[in-house]
Parts: C-alpha cells; structure tokens; sequence
C-alpha cells in the first residue's frame, strides 16, 4: 500500500471528524463511496448534520461543488441543462448545467417529481446526458449525494427502484448519543465566537485517481467472491436458505450489488490499511449495498419486518467460507 495516499485519507477523516460529531459511519461510508466511484442516498431526520457532513466533504476534495435543493417545480433541464439559440449566429448552443460539476448534492432527492428523477439516471449510470440528438460527457469524478427525510411524506415523490439501484450505498444515520451531543454544543459555541479553522490540504483529483486504481488492487479471494456472490443470489432465491427469508422476500438484488460488495469491500479494506479482503469486511458493507435493493413481500410487511431485519437474517444463514 502506498502510504502516502493512505495517509491523505487518514488526514481527510480526521478532518471531517471535527467538523462532523457523532457520524462516524457515515464519514466512513462517504469515504468507501468515493473510493468505490460510486454515488450516496443518505437518509435520516432533520439536523442530523446530512448536508454539512456532504458540504464538507466536497470542500476537501479539489473539484466543482454544486448543491440543488429540489422541489416540485424543479424541470429535467435544471438539472442538465438546455439548447440556447443564438439569433446572430443562426444556431443553438448548450448550455451545461449543474449535473456537469464533480460533487452534485443532491438535496432532498425525492421532493422532485419522477421526470425530474429519470433526468438523473442516465448521468448516474453512464456519466454522460443526452439532449436532443447529442451526448454529452460528465467529468471523470462525477458523484451525487442525495439526502432524503424519512418521515415527511406530503409533497414527496418515492424514488423508483430503477434509481435506487444507481445509488452504491443506502446510509441511515440516528441521534447522537449524549456525550456526543455536547460534544456538538461545545463546536457550535467554538465556531460562534471565529476561532480560525485549521488549514486542510485538499486531495486533487490525480491522487484520488491513484487511490481509486490501487484500491482495486486489494486481494479478494475466489472463496469470497463466491460468498458475495451466494449472499445475492439468497435476496433473489432465499428459499434455498431460509424459510422465513422466503416468505419476506419478494423481489431481491440485481448484479450491481454484486459488482458494489466487491468494490466496496476493498475500499473499506484499503481505508483499514488491509491488503486483502476479509469476511468482516464484506459483512460490514452489506446492509448500505442492500438496504434499497431488496422489496419485501407483503406477509413481511404485515409482521413489522424491515429489510434491515431481512438483511441481519441473510448474514447469519449466508455460510461464510
């Protein structure tokens, strides 16, 4: 491993942890995202620090930061943007917007109506947009991280499957325990009275090239390939596990859960400074990669079954090699 990127990534948590109290799954899970080329819906309540945790992250990476608060009036264009036609030239020019820049926050994701959802899944798939008769290329880092609020329902749009599965990692966050509440209360009175914030060194672009290539290169073996592979195939045929997960089950994982343990395995291996890929790590990645891939039938729903249940039940019978 090369330390040096290595310790970037060190440098870059401790920075996010100041800033960030109480979250360290969620610093954690941003980190594997971002290493594993992938894209983040982070879901909790309201004040639990979502948007800042995602503002600060996209501040200590060298790249274009751009945040949409979106709402039932936004339209697929605001997002990537439109033909303008110029009278004295007699032609049109495009003009790009905002899913062109590298960190896209996307806020509140599921107060935009479906058409304006659809917009995003071609950029999160292919990083590229479509307009008119011509394809356009997003950035080489192209990353959206999307919030959403679990409990607020009016004027929200659910997210359909198709989306969901275009996104590497569901993450739930909670309250702060007490300790780190005050802990919260000590920062908050720390920034009111301007203490100068100490000095971060971005990490640009060619280095987070670099550790995304070597990040790749941690060892998995072919036994837990086939463990990643078998803890898949039991969301889409449990009976051949468990009863229960037969009967909670109604539609399970598509091959991109698959591709997304394997990625991030490694990345959380290499972020632990592992050179190689171990059960644990794999087991620790499963419920942010399944939680939004996985429907739950409806004699589930009726028990009070969650699919963090459903997924806890396809560790323990999933034999690890």
């Amino acid at each position: 491993m090369n330390t040096i990127e290595a310790n970037h990534f060190d440098t870059l948590r401790q920075h996010l942890s100041r800033h960030i109290i109480g979250q360290s799954h969620l610093l954690n899970s941003m980190l594997v995202c971002l290493l594993s080329d992938g894209h983040l819906l982070l879901e909790g309540m309201p004040g639990l620090a979502k948007t800042t945790a995602i503002k600060t992250l996209a501040v200590a990476i060298e790249g274009e930061f751009h945040r949409i608060q979106f709402t039932p009036d936004l339209l697929p264009a605001d997002l990537i943007g439109t033909d303008i036609y110029h009278h004295e030239r007699g032609e049109f020019e495009f003009r790009p917007g905002p899913l062109f820049h590298n960190i896209l926050l996307a806020d509140e994701i599921n107060r935009a109506p479906p058409k304006v959802q659809s917009a995003l899944l071609e950029a999160m798939a292919e990083r590229q947009i479509t307009v008119g008769q011509h394809t356009y290329k997003l950035p080489a880092l192209f990353m959206v991280l999307a919030t959403q609020n679990p409990v607020e329902h009016e004027g929200t749009y659910p997210l359909p499957e198709a989306q969901l599965d275009r996104f590497l990692l569901h993450v739930r966050i909670d309250y702060p325990n007490r300790e780190e509440e005050l802990a919260i209360l000590e920062l908050m009175e720390t920034q009111s009275i301007s203490v100068p914030t100490l000095a971060f060194p971005e990490i640009n672009q060619q280095d987070l090239q670099t550790a995304k290539e070597m990040v790749m290169q941690v060892y998995l073996t072919p036994k837990l390939k086939e463990y990643i592979v078998d803890v898949v195939q039991a969301t889409r045929f449990p009976a051949k596990f468990d009863s229960d997960l037969q009967r909670w089950q109604r539609f399970g994982a598509s091959p991109r859960a698959s591709i997304a343990l394997s990625r991030c395995a490694r990345a959380l291996a290499w972020l632990q400074r592992e050179s190689y890929v171990s059960p644990e790590h794999i087991q620790a990645v499963i419920p942010d990669i399944l939680r939004h891939r996985i429907l739950l039938s409806f004699e589930a729903e009726a028990e009070g079954i969650t699919t963090d249940d459903f997924i806890q039940k396809l560790i323990q019978v999933v034999a690890v090699p």
